[in-house]
């Protein structure tokens, strides 16, 4: 609730370098959505991207600013940007969510009633001692929200950050699309054509973009151990310009004898769809989530899940009841694992779908990950206003 009963509407700015298809940047439309439906005032600024019809649609002001800029001066320029939305807008709260940004934000509120706030989305990779400087702005909010324990224990085990001022939120996803009643048949059969599988195959499906570290090779190799050219691989994302290892893994393919059983496709429009069609959904990072969206999708649409036993997977898979975890790069667990989701009964898969789907509407929905952000902003708020 964010009612304390001042003749001030609360306004609250988040700033987010780009609005594309990540989960920080779902974050943040949804956090705004509430914001609006909670009666506030809720600014976004961004560079841009794809998802900028989102804000605009929940009502939201959108307010183009390059802070997805890492150049210094781009960096210095936009405190004087930032002050001025500040100060014309009345801003009680910024909330930022990345680092470059974040500096500019920190120094902008400087001098203003504006309270400074973060959200850190992933460990960041710790370097000398200007790059741990660097990553330390987004220790500095008045409230630091966390998107899982991983990302806590990071934060705590690398800054000198008051535990008082930290909160874990975890992520949250809408069960109003990720559940499968909300996907139809017809949804379904336009995926299978185009992705040119016949309908009633087994599917074993990775969704994440096509990057070393998400672990595409290691599944590959688990698909060659399997033995089953009656099974399919998708491989769901964009190798975003890093031709290099999608080369490494087509070769990968033939090397394997895998021709014929592996799809790589660039982008899905219709991610429920997807899961639906699936049979076993994996997640093969090498490297820890933050969180990770993959795992708590798949259980939402009841699809059983194969994670590596490390960062975010480890809070949002209940071990052994609602999927698998496995130790990472070890392609002969994944193989293992998946032998045994494939030979799962139908009672067994009805079981398994039944707990995942309670666990992801009790822990990781949209409403909840909301309510709590906006729980946050009213803790700063009443500090703030007195009350």
């Amino acid at each position: 609730m964010l009612d304390l009963k001042t003749q001030k509407t609360p306004v609250v700015m988040q700033i987010i370098p780009e609005l594309g298809p990540g989960g920080a940047e779902q974050g943040c439309i949804d956090v705004a959505s509430a914001l609006v439906q909670a009666g506030a005032r809720a600014l976004v600024v961004s560079a841009g991207g794809p998802r900028v019809g989102e804000i605009i649609r929940s009502k939201a002001e959108f307010i183009p600013m390059p802070v997805h800029s890492k150049n210094p001066w781009d960096m210095y320029c936009n405190i004087k940007r930032i002050k001025r939305l500040i100060t014309a807008w009345n801003v009680d709260i910024v909330h930022v969510r990345s680092r470059a940004p974040a500096w500019s934000a920190y120094y902008a509120c400087k001098g203003t009633t504006a309270r400074f706030m973060t959200t850190v989305h992933a460990p960041y990779n710790q370097g000398g001692a200007f790059k741990n400087a660097y990553n330390s702005i987004m220790t500095k909010g008045e409230r630091v929200i966390v998107i899982s324990e991983h990302v806590g224990k990071y934060v705590t085990d690398n800054f000198n950050v008051d535990p008082k001022r930290l909160r874990l939120i975890h992520r949250g996803i809408a069960l109003d699309r990720f559940h499968p009643t909300m996907v139809g048949m017809q949804r379904m059969a336009t995926l299978l054509r185009d992705w040119r599988i016949d309908d009633g195959a087994q599917i074993i499906l990775l969704p994440g973009r096509i990057t070393r570290w998400k672990g595409h090779h290691v599944l590959l190799e688990a698909m060659a151990r399997l033995q089953r050219p009656d099974v399919f691989c998708v491989l769901l994302g964009s190798d975003q310009g890093r031709t290099e290892y999608r080369a490494e893994l087509e070769a990968q393919i033939g090397k394997l004898g895998l021709t014929g059983q592996v799809r790589i496709i660039d982008h899905c429009n219709d991610m429920p769809a997807a899961y639906m069609i699936s049979t076993v959904v994996v997640s093969a990072s090498t490297d820890p989530e933050g969180f990770g969206r993959v795992p708590v999708e798949s259980q939402a649409m009841g699809r059983p899940i194969i994670a590596t036993d490390h960062g975010g997977a480890q809070e949002t898979i209940v071990r052994g009841e609602t999927g698998w975890l496995i130790p990472p790069n070890d392609a002969g667990a994944m193989a293992e694992a998946m032998r045994q989701a494939l030979a799962l009964t139908p009672q067994q898969r009805a079981v398994l779908a039944t707990k995942s789907m309670n666990h992801v509407a009790n822990n990781f929905t949209r409403e909840k990950m909301c309510d709590e952000t906006l729980s946050v902003y009213a803790e700063i708020l009443a500090e703030k206003y007195g009350r």
